[in-house]
């Protein structure tokens, strides 16, 4: 397992005080916060959640809802009062409107600056491979700068870093599934010979339970065992669902060209122009130890009966 400091400083011990029994997880209705949260009530915690999205709360009862007033400081704190550990999982992936990555910078240093008051004792933070702060995308740049102000904010911490999440509500997989179902041709941009380091999101759970019970500050790459190329993973997939569609390889130009066309229709956006050039640029793969155990090549064949059935469409599950 690697580990990487933020700042340059002494490895700080978690605070004395006991422990409360209660966790709190921002998206707890969300993707990978569903499973986080899951996983502490299995560990029988008490689990709270600081949501966008109160009216997603399904089959969960026990778990409390706050509203994540970001522009309410004071009822954040009050939201988190009596929390041991929050396991971070805000985030935005697109700019959309009023909201960009620019704001989710100062909301998650509002939401830290709240957890600081309110007295948690831990964040667990989930993070993204290879944030920069000079990066020339704004998804990663704004990562590492929530970074910056966690390390900045006193608190203990953990920090998580994956790349691509899959288990059978993952968005990115199931979609290329629902494209190769259904089109003669699939496009991969460039040579498709980038790689890519897929988790299985109920390793990244787990890893950030156990990140909870760390003495020291880390930060961890949050990786599975497997490293395909792109080309090979799409081919993966394909063969998987038994799609006979041809994959060809394209201009990125082109690519982007042929997504926001496929998104039009769909009414959706399927990939942004730094989406693809960060991967093209080796952003979503890491050569450090795996940390999750779950083969994406295992898991495509116990899961492809069901994989691409349906369309997972970003905005709706987000913005709409």
């Amino acid at each position: 397992m690697t580990e990487k400091t933020l700042l340059s400083k002494a490895p700080r011990p978690r605070p004395s005080a006991g422990d409360s029994g209660l966790d709190a997880v921002t998206g707890a209705f969300s993707y990978s916060g569903s499973v986080i949260a899951r996983r502490l009530l299995q560990a029988g915690r008490q689990v709270r959640t600081l949501t966008g999205h109160p009216g997603r709360r399904g089959h969960q009862p026990d778990i409390e809802v706050f509203g994540l007033d970001f522009d309410e400081p004071a009822r954040l704190a009050a939201a988190l009062q009596g929390v041991n550990t929050l396991y971070n999982t805000y985030w935005v992936r697109l700019a959309r409107g009023s909201v960009d990555h620019a704001l989710a910078v100062e909301n998650s240093r509002t939401l830290f600056s709240a957890a600081c008051r309110a007295g948690v004792q831990k964040i667990v933070h989930v993070s993204i491979l290879h944030p920069c702060a000079s990066s020339p995308y704004p998804y990663f740049r704004g990562k590492a700068l929530v970074e910056r102000a966690l390390a900045e904010s006193g608190l203990s911490y953990a920090v998580l870093r994956p790349s691509v999440l899959f288990d059978e509500r993952g968005v990115l997989l199931n979609n290329i599934a629902w494209l190769l179902r259904r089109l003669p041709l699939f496009a991969v941009g460039g040579d498709g010979g980038y790689r890519v380091r897929p988790i299985h999101v109920e390793d990244l759970a787990g890893l950030a339970v156990e990140a909870s019970t760390w003495p020291e500050d880390r930060v961890v790459d949050a990786v599975g065992p497997e490293r395909p190329t792109f080309v090979d993973l799409v081919g993966q997939i394909r063969d998987a669902v038994g799609s006979r569609a041809r994959i060809v390889r394209v201009p990125g130009p082109a690519l982007l060209l042929m997504s926001r066309a496929l998104g039009a229709v769909m009414h959706d956006v399927l990939l942004t122009a730094d989406e693809y050039r960060s991967m093209a640029g080796g952003l979503a793969d890491s050569l450090a130890p795996a940390t999750g155990a779950t083969p994406l090549s295992t898991w495509l064949e116990e899961h492809a009966a069901a994989l691409g059935r349906r369309y997972a469409n970003e905005l709706d599950l987000h913005f709409r």
